[in-house]
């Protein structure tokens, strides 16, 4: 049976998305388990947006079966003002079900960023996605030392999380990628131990 790692996140200029695609290289580069690309629809600063059910491009906009049927999450916002960004932040107050039922309890998670600016609040905004997924009770998983690229690199990357600097358009940088690719198979192989326990 095959192990679900959902990669739920929001991205407006596509860096979070790329992010997220690197993450699920991760997931997809271990046996048994499949990544499933989820995105959330902006929000307007007046009332709630009515959004299509299926977005213009990109991935599905996530719906709470997803995240009740995966076996494991990846979060992931660019950076708005250190915090996560209102769109997935107004995804997430909708999962009081799932909390109610302990639908995500046990379950591994991890979170990821991009940011506009130098200090934009990278890590302030990765703890931010992780405290609804502590009220959730799921096992948060960050990135050791002992993954070479978060002690080389001098871009992004923290031991919170994958992040990246996406000032003047620049790209992932190869520890970047590496770094997301990580958490994707991190949590993908802790999420095949938990079910064969």
């Amino acid at each position: 049976m095959t192990t679900k790692i959902l990669i739920l996140y929001f991205s407006r200029h596509g860096t979070t998305a790329t992010m997220a695609n690197h993450i699920a290289r991760g997931v997809e580069s271990v046996q048994g388990a499949e990544a499933i690309l989820r995105t959330v629809p902006d929000v307007s600063a007046v009332c709630e947006k009515l959004a299509d059910t299926i977005p213009e491009h990109g991935a599905l906009y996530a719906t709470l079966d997803d995240l009740h049927n995966c076996d494991g999450l990846a979060l992931g916002s660019p950076t708005h003002f250190g915090n996560m960004a209102a769109p997935l932040k107004y995804f997430l107050d909708g999962t009081t079900a799932l909390w109610f039922t302990g639908a995500l309890v046990g379950k591994p998670a991890g979170v990821f960023t991009s940011t506009g600016s130098l200090h934009g609040g990278q890590e302030s905004t990765l703890l931010s996605m992780m405290l609804p997924l502590l009220h959730h009770g799921m096992l948060l998983m960050g990135l050791p030392y002992t993954e070479a690229a978060l002690r080389e690199t001098a871009a992004g990357g923290t031991p919170y999380g994958p992040s990246h600097l996406a000032s003047e358009g620049a790209g992932l940088t190869d520890h970047e990628k590496i770094l997301c690719q990580a958490l994707g198979a991190r949590l993908a192989k802790t999420a095949l131990s938990l079910k064969s326990v």
